[in-house]
């Protein structure tokens, strides 16, 4: 037999093998993937949880060598975020995994569907794929963020009612949690008095909030209440006057919105609108000038 014939046969061998042994050793694998008990967390995206099993099988075998440093840094990006309630560190950068793979076979799928080939076009992919957990995470963080300056003016006149009416500072987070629109703020200040109900000093509950949101409005609320609790200064006034600061930032970021809807609004007039009215204007001049022999 030439080594041209048995060449091609070992490699067949060795990837029949391959394919074999992975067939045999997956459902062990998948096996000894613990449940998880998802009671207290968020739920799952709807395309997430297509690939949740997928993701525990590579977060329990694969995620569990990566270094605690970085677990641990990435776990504070989570908490900023309040993506930690819906995934952990090691299900993140299995997520980034599967991204990467996903990225690159898209981009292989949709170069064979054209007939092409591109190198290029394959590692952009993989270099998309790896960076959109990061993208996604960036913008979770500034619809966040936007979510909490929305609602917080409202929050803090429910919280100033409250306490100019007797209560003290943990009922008046309870009755403002009731009484509040939804959004990130209202788990927030749920964590605060759950750190409270377990027995945490109030300062260090808010500075855990301020921490986990780390947003100037916030450090302000808390600087305030925490002030005006060691000097024993009126906290009804201290929040009323944070609560019509908070309401004068939020008018001044609708207007200056306002006045940059004008200046963002030039690119698409130049690009699309424009050009298409000069062809429309354009078209039957140049069509009468070329039908009377002028042109």
């Amino acid at each position: 037999m030439s080594m041209e014939t048995l060449l091609p046969m070992v490699i067949a061998l060795l990837i029949g093998g391959a394919v074999l042994i992975f067939a045999i050793g997956l459902p062990k694998l998948k096996s000894e993937v613990p449940d998880e008990d998802r009671a207290y967390m968020d739920p799952l995206p709807p395309l997430l949880r297509l690939l949740w099993p997928v993701v525990r099988f590579v977060e329990y075998h694969l995620c569990q060598f990566i270094p605690p440093d970085a677990l641990e840094r990435t776990h504070k990006r989570l908490a900023m975020t309040g993506v930690s309630y819906l995934v952990n560190a090691e299900q993140f950068y299995a997520i980034r995994l599967l991204s990467t793979i996903g990225g690159f076979g898209l981009v292989w799928l949709a170069l064979r569907m054209l007939e092409t080939t591109s190198t290029n076009m394959l590692l952009m992919g993989l270099v998309i794929g790896y960076f959109y957990p990061d993208i996604w995470l960036s913008d979770v963080r500034g619809r966040r963020a936007k979510a909490v300056q929305r609602t917080l003016p409202s929050y803090l006149d429910f919280i100033t009612m409250a306490v100019e009416a007797g209560l003290n500072m943990t009922g008046a987070i309870s009755q403002a949690m009731d009484k509040g629109p939804p959004g990130p703020l209202k788990h927030e200040f749920y964590m605060v008095v759950r750190d409270l109900r377990s027995g945490l000093p109030r300062a260090d509950a808010l500075r855990r909030m301020e921490a986990r949101l780390q947003m100037v409005e916030i450090s302000s609320f808390v600087g305030t209440v925490i002030q005006a609790e060691k000097m024993g200064a009126s906290l009804g006034t201290a929040l009323r006057t944070q609560a019509e600061q908070r309401r004068i930032e939020r008018f001044q970021r609708a207007e200056k919105l306002a006045m940059e809807a004008p200046v963002k609004l030039i690119g698409p007039l130049m690009m699309f609108i424009f050009p298409v009215t000069f062809i429309v204007l354009g078209f039957p001049i140049v069509m009468k000038f070329l039908n009377s022999g002028v042109v």
